[in-house]
C-alpha cells in the first residue's frame, strides 16, 4: 500500500483506493466524500470470515472523520472487530447513491449515473461509554436528524445488546458517473431512443403508529424533508 499524508482538502490515494477501471471518475476530494456519505442511510460492510468474503448491508453514521457501524453484541463482525486492545477487523464499506438509469443505442453501452464511496480498514469496537452514547446518537441523527433528542435514549439493557464500530476515514476514494450514454458513432442513426432516465428519493408523508393518540403532532423534522 502507498503510505503519503493526506491534506485538508482531500485524501491521499493508495493502491487500494485508486481503480483499475475510469481512473477519471475517482476523486479523493474530502468533502464530496463526506457529501456522499451523508446523504446515504445503507452501507455495505464487507469482511473475510472463515477464509470467505461476507458482505452485511447496515446502517451507519458520520462523525468528523469516524464512522460508526451499528449491530447485535451477538453478531459475527461485531465479535470479530474485539475491543479496545484487539487489532481489530479489516473491513471495506462502501456507499452507493444511483443517479440516473443511462440507456444507450446499443446494450453493451448502457449504465448508471451514480455517486460511491468506497472506505478500506480496520474497525474496531467502541467500548468508550461517552463515545458509544455520542455514536448511538449519530446513528439515529443521520437517518432523521433531530431525532435522537425527540426520542428515549437506550437503557442500560439495551445498550447491553447493542455493539457499535467505529472506521477512520482514512484510505478513502469516491467515483462518480454523470452525463449522457457513450454511443458509438456508427451507432447514432439507430431508431432508438437514447437519454437518461433520471432517479431520485422522495419522502411520502408520515404515517402515525396505530396506537399513537390522535392529538400528538408531526415533529417539524418530519415535514421539512
Amino acid at each position: 500500500m502507498t503510505v503519503a499524508s493526506a491534506t485538508p482538502d482531500a485524501y491521499q490515494p493508495t493502491d487500494r483506493t485508486v481503480p483499475t477501471r475510469s481512473r477519471e471518475r475517482a476523486s479523493y476530494d474530502r468533502e464530496l466524500v463526506h457529501s456522499i456519505l451523508d446523504e446515504g442511510y445503507v452501507c455495505h460492510l464487507g469482511f473475510v470470515r472463515d477464509g470467505a468474503p461476507v458482505v452485511l448491508p447496515t446502517l451507519y453514521g458520520r462523525v468528523g472523520e469516524r464512522l460508526y457501524v451499528h449491530g447485535s453484541t451477538g453478531s459475527r463482525p461485531l465479535r470479530m472487530a474485539g475491543g479496545a486492545e484487539d487489532p481489530g477487523l479489516p473491513v471495506c464499506l462502501t456507499v452507493t447513491h444511483v443517479d440516473g438509469l443511462v440507456l444507450a443505442r446499443s446494450a453493451f453501452h448502457h449504465s448508471i449515473n451514480y455517486r460511491s464511496v468506497v472506505v478500506h480498514g480496520t474497525a474496531r469496537q467502541v467500548t468508550d461509554p461517552t463515545e458509544r452514547a455520542a455514536a448511538l446518537d449519530a446513528l439515529v441523527d443521520h437517518v432523521v436528524p433531530g431525532r435522537a433528542a425527540d426520542s428515549r435514549p437506550a437503557n442500560a439493557k439495551e445498550l447491553a445488546a447493542t455493539a457499535v464500530l467505529v472506521l477512520d476515514l482514512a484510505e478513502v476514494s469516491a467515483k462518480v458517473r454523470t452525463g449522457g450514454p457513450n454511443d458509438e458513432p456508427e451507432d447514432l442513426a439507430l431508431p432508438y431512443w437514447s437519454g437518461v432516465l433520471p432517479v431520485a428519493r422522495t419522502y411520502g408523508a408520515p404515517v402515525p403508529a396505530d396506537d399513537l393518540p390522535a392529538d400528538t403532532p408531526v415533529p417539524a423534522y418530519l415535514t421539512r424533508r
